[in-house]
C-alpha cells in the first residue's frame, strides 16, 4: 500500500534554507557526548561481551578444573616424610635381617632393635629362624619352657599364633627356634611350595603386630629363602670390615633372584653398620664405601663396638633392659626412631 506524501510548500523550503540555531546544536552536542562511551563503560561492555561469548569444546577441555577425586589422588600419592627425611613406610612391616656372613650382628640387631621399637609403643614379633636359637635365649626364653617352635610352623604347618611367646619387654614377642631347624634344609627339599611356608604362616598373624623382624641364619639356604619370600624388605647388618662388603655383593644377587621369582615386593631398604670402631681407619673406610654405594639405604645411626652389648645376651635381656643408660642402648633407641620414622601405630 502506497503512502500519501504531502507536497512541499514554499514556507517549508524557506525553513530548510535558514541556518540552524545555536541552542539546538548545543543540545545535539550534549546528546552526542552523553552517547559517547567512557573508557570504563568500554571495559564493562568488553567484559560483558567476553562473558557472553560462547566457549568452544576446546576451551571447555582446557579451562574446566580437574575433578575433586583426581585432586585427592594426586595429594595422597606422595607419602608423608618422616623425621629422618625419608618417606614414612606403611605398617605392618615385615623385615628380614639377613647376611650370609656370620658374626656381623644380625641377632644382636634383631633383639635390640625389636626391644627399642617396643619401647616406642609398637607391637613387635621377632621370628627366630636361626637353628642356634640365639634370639630366643637373648630375649629370656628358655628352650624347655615352650612346646612348639618354628620347626613345627615350617615343617608341620602349625599355627604361628600358638608358637609365639611373650617376653619381659611389653609389646615384644618371639617365635622361638630350636636345633630342630637345622634339619629343615634337607626335609624341605621334597615338599611342595617349600619356599612359601613361612609367608603363609606370617600372613595369619600380621594384623596383630606393627613390625615382624625375622632373624635369618648365616647362610642362603631354604630357611633364608623362606624369610626373603615372606618379607617385604631386608635389613642388612654390616660389620665395618673388608669381608663384609663381599658378602653384601652375594646377598644382593640372591635378593634379585628372590624378587624376580618369589617376591616382587622385596627390596633392600636398610643397611646398618655395626661394630664400628672409630679408632681404626678400616672402620671409617668401610663406612665411607658403603655410604657411597648405598646412600639411600645406609642408616645414619651407627652401632658401636661395646662390651655391654656383648654381655647382655648372657643375661637373657636386650641392651635396653640390661643397661638402659649405656651407649649401646641409646644407639639402638636412636636406630629404632630412624627405622620407624614416626610411623603411626596400628596394632592394639
Amino acid at each position: 500500500m502506497a503512502l500519501f506524501r504531502r507536497p512541499s510548500r514554499p514556507e517549508d523550503k524557506a525553513d530548510m534554507q535558514q541556518p540552524p540555531e545555536s541552542e539546538p546544536v548545543q543540545a545535539d552536542a550534549e546528546v552526542d557526548a552523553a552517547s559517547t562511551p567512557l573508557p570504563s563503560d568500554v571495559e564493562e561492555e568488553a567484559a560483558v561481551d567476553t562473558e557472553e561469548t560462547p566457549m568452544t569444546e576446546a576451551d571447555h577441555s582446557t579451562s574446566q578444573p580437574e575433578p575433586a577425586s583426581e585432586l585427592v589422588e594426586d595429594s595422597t600419592a606422595t607419602p608423608p616424610v618422616g623425621p629422618s627425611g625419608k618417606p614414612v613406610r606403611e605398617l605392618p612391616r615385615i623385615m628380614a635381617v639377613a647376611n650370609q656372613k656370620g658374626g656381623v650382628g644380625k641377632t644382636t640387631t634383631t633383639v635390640n632393635l625389636g626391644a627399642a621399637l617396643a619401647e616406642l609403643g609398637y607391637r613387635v614379633l621377632v621370628v627366630d629362624l636361626d637353628p642356634q636359637g640365639n634370639a630366643t635365649t637373648g630375649l629370656g626364653i628358655e628352650r624347655r619352657n615352650f612346646e612348639y617352635s618354628m620347626y613345627d610352623v615350617i615343617m608341620k604347618e602349625h599355627p604361628l599364633e600358638d608358637v609365639v611367646e611373650a617376653t619381659s619387654v611389653r609389646g615384644l614377642f618371639v617365635a622361638p627356634a630350636t636345633l630342630d631347624l637345622s634339619g629343615v634344609e634337607i626335609e624341605l627339599v621334597s615338599m611342595f611350595s617349600r619356599e612359601l611356608r613361612l609367608k603363609r604362616a606370617i600372613e595369619s598373624v600380621i594384623d596383630d603386630y606393627d613390625f615382624v623382624i625375622i632373624d635369618c641364619p648365616p647362610s642362603l639356604g631354604l630357611i633364608t629363602i623362606n624369610a626373603l619370600a615372606a618379607a617385604k624388605e631386608v635389613l642388612v647388618p654390616i660389620q665395618c670390615e673388608y669381608y663384609a662388603l663381599e658378602g653384601l655383593t652375594q646377598l644382593r644377587a640372591t635378593l634379585k633372584l628372590v624378587a624376580s621369582n618369589l617376591n616382587p615386593e622385596l627390596e633392600l631398604s636398610t643397611i646398618v653398620l655395626t661394630m664400628f670402631d672409630s679408632r681404626t681407619n678400616l672402620s671409617t673406610d668401610v663406612k665411607n664405601d658403603v655410604t657411597e654405594h648405598f646412600p639411600d639405604q645406609v642408616c645414619a645411626t651407627i652401632i658401636p663396638r661395646t662390651v655391654r652389648l656383648s654381655e647382655a645376651p648372657s643375661f637373657g635381656q636386650p641392651i635396653t633392659v640390661f643397661d638402659p643408660n649405656s651407649k649401646g642402648a641409646k644407639t639402638y633407641r636412636k636406630l629404632a626412631k630412624e627405622v620407624s620414622n614416626g610411623a603411626p601405630k596400628r596394632a592394639g
